[in-house]
């Protein structure tokens, strides 16, 4: 389940959320919201990453990839080169 790509991806947009939403909390500036329209938008960019990859982490946890261990034993055993 590491190796998963769905794992991977989580992680890194629930870091890069983490990191927004407390830029957006710690340091919010009059000058930055003006630029915005008054809305601060590393907080909101942060929760919706954040919120993605709880979706993510949802997806991979729920619906494990599936291996089918006779398909891939009977094609480790024919392919060629091997004896």
């Amino acid at each position: 389940m590491l190796f998963d790509i769905r794992t991977i991806v989580g992680g890194l947009l629930g870091l890069y959320g983490i990191v927004l939403v407390i830029t957006g909390l710690v340091h919010d500036t009059a000058a930055e919201e003006a630029k915005t329209g008054g809305i601060n938008v590393n907080l909101w960019a942060g929760l919706g990453m954040l919120a993605v990859a709880v979706a993510f982490l949802a997806w991979a946890r729920l619906r494990p990839v599936a291996v089918d261990r006779p398909a891939l034993e009977a094609e480790s055993e024919s392919a060629p080169g091997r004896d």
